[in-house]
């Protein structure tokens, strides 16, 4: 079995070097990735790869759910999107049912994409004089 050992030395250097920012997109990228290859799988009648890759997707899930900060009111909101996320991942692993995992990707896309506009956002440097009366 032949290995692309530095591809994984990158990967692994790119996850260790990462914020916790980059992390989080990462792993949404990731999720969406396995959605992706379950949807593929199921419609190549591969049950146990989709399976796999559902549970995959179900797993990150989890750690979004368990890295929540409940200090922040809007923890709950989350949780509450993520729980049900999982339960229709657990739906469409058990009926192998290709429209739900479409609907868990649609909702994922949304959240990534949510998440890589509040990075940008959170880059924008401050104005320290918001008054700019110079005319």
């Amino acid at each position: 079995m032949i290995t692309n050992t530095g591809y994984n030395k990158y990967q692994n250097n790119s996850i260790l070097t990462a914020s916790p920012q980059e992390l989080t997109l990462m792993l949404y990228n990731g999720a969406i990735k396995f959605c992706n290859q379950a949807i593929v799988s199921l419609d190549n009648n591969e049950m146990e790869t989709a399976h796999n890759y559902i549970t995959r997707v179900e797993d990150i899930i989890d750690e979004f759910i368990v890295t929540l900060n409940e200090k922040y009111p809007v923890a709950e909101s989350f949780k509450k999107m993520y729980d049900y996320i999982n339960e229709r991942l657990v739906e469409a692993n058990i009926t192998k049912d290709k429209e739900v995992l479409e609907e868990v990707l649609g909702f994922l896309r949304e959240l990534r994409d949510t998440w890589k506009e509040a990075m940008k956002l959170a880059k924008i440097p401050k104005n320290k004089d918001t008054n700019n009366d110079t005319e």
